[in-house]
């Protein structure tokens, strides 16, 4: 029974993002020391009491929400170990490995559901996004296209654990050094390459979908910035 009132704009104050809690902030601040190699790959409890000037409480709940994402483990004592950080080679590399086997396996498993609100609305975006000239296509809007796409595949998956598997590792590349490195005519081929997926996805042809899922997804890895200078 709701409706949008008359002359809502997008652009209101009330489209914001709504403010962190504070572990969040302070889990995102752990994980950006860590990828500039401020932290060793093991920490203390004590160690980031110090460092942040945060309440015992406000480090064992940001630890907590890093240890939910699979980004840091425990270790006896007080000490906590790092995953891999998104931007080693090898980390890229599985990374793209997990992708190919489970996101095509998500498209043709029984079941699946395309959400087609969230299928039009982002189709809307990614021919936005390709409508700008070369000097003002973004990585970062980019990164967000992209995560949004593959999110709706991990989505309509109907088999829960594929689903979770999938959401878990794509909350990964919102972290620090897991940002897009490419070049704008890769951004604009990645672009059209998704809005070919979403074509056969609308039209309830997963199976070819997936097979230009695993194309797409063989092609990002192959443009990954130490095979381009393999090759250079």
């Amino acid at each position: 029974g709701y409706r949008l009132a008359a002359g809502f704009s997008p652009a209101s104050t009330l489209s914001g993002p709504l403010p962190d809690a504070a572990e969040a902030d302070l889990a995102r601040r752990i994980l950006r020391d860590r990828a500039a190699r401020r932290l060793d790959e093991t920490v203390t409890v004590g160690e980031l009491i110090r460092r942040y000037g945060a309440a015992r409480s406000a480090v064992a709940k940001a630890l907590a929400r890093l240890a939910e994402d699979g980004l840091v483990t425990r270790a006896p004592g007080q000490s906590w170990v790092f995953a891999a950080l998104p931007d080693a080679p090898e980390s890229q590399s599985d990374s793209y490995d997990f992708r190919l086997m489970l996101e095509p396996a998500a498209l043709t498993g029984p079941g699946f559901r395309l959400d087609p609100d969230r299928a039009a609305a982002l189709r809307r975006a990614m021919v936005a996004f390709l409508a700008e000239p070369d000097d003002r296509l973004d990585p970062r809007a980019f990164q967000t296209l992209d995560a949004a796409f593959h999110g709706l595949i991990a989505r309509g998956a109907a088999n829960r654990f594929v689903a979770d598997a999938l959401g878990q590792h794509l909350r990964l590349r919102d972290l620090p050094g897991a940002a897009v490195r490419a070049n704008v005519v890769r951004l604009r081929q990645a672009m059209q390459e998704h809005l070919g997926i979403l074509d056969q996805m609308e039209a309830g042809r997963f199976d070819v979908a997936a097979d230009l899922l695993r194309v797409h997804l063989r092609l990002s890895r192959s443009q990954r910035p130490q095979a381009a200078n393999r090759g250079a």
